[in-house]
């Protein structure tokens, strides 16, 4: 009900943004930290490669936190035990990029071009296991395009997924 009451207001543009300079890469430790946990018990391996400085971009703490929330979520949910998550930050070109990237189960290539749309689920069987709304994707999708930002995904079966986050720099 949530997901669905958050979606409702990203359509309406009733969401309340608290809009000011942040340091993404601070945000995504911080998701990182609260997954390490998760991730050490089912043994997978979590590599992070940041700069040592990262420039700020303009955004909502919160949303981003949430994004990333979602995204590292998945890459744990759907990597089995001893593989590996990725997470890549890079600044070039007035971006900051952000790269997940895992060893998991992928997404067949023909649900990729579906895989942002709400209640799209791509193994109905293993999503009911899993737990899940068919949502998260969905919303992460709108909190990225209110940003000016933009998600893209590359899978592949059976192998790793990886989904790239691009925030404009602030001017």
């Amino acid at each position: 009900v949530n997901n669905l009451l958050e979606l409702s207001r990203l359509d309406n543009k009733q969401v309340k943004w608290d809009m000011k300079l942040i340091d993404a890469k601070d945000v995504l430790i911080n998701v990182v930290n609260k997954m390490d946990m998760n991730i050490k018990r089912k043994n997978q391996i979590l590599i992070v490669n940041t700069p040592d400085k990262v420039p700020e971009i303009f955004a909502d703490r919160d949303r981003i936190e949430q994004v990333f929330q979602n995204i590292l979520s998945n890459a744990y949910k759907y990597t089995p035990e001893g593989g590996k998550i990725y997470l890549d930050v890079e600044a070039a070109d007035n971006i900051v990029r952000i790269k997940f990237r895992d060893t998991g189960i992928g997404i067949p290539k023909e649900d990729l071009p579906r895989i942002f749309e709400r209640f799209y689920r791509v193994d109905k069987t293993r999503s009911r296991e899993m737990g899940g709304t068919g949502l998260g994707l969905s919303i992460m999708y709108n909190i990225i395009r209110t940003l000016n930002g933009d998600i893209s995904v590359e899978s592949k079966e059976g192998e790793w997924t990886e989904f790239t986050l691009i925030f404009p720099l602030y001017k």
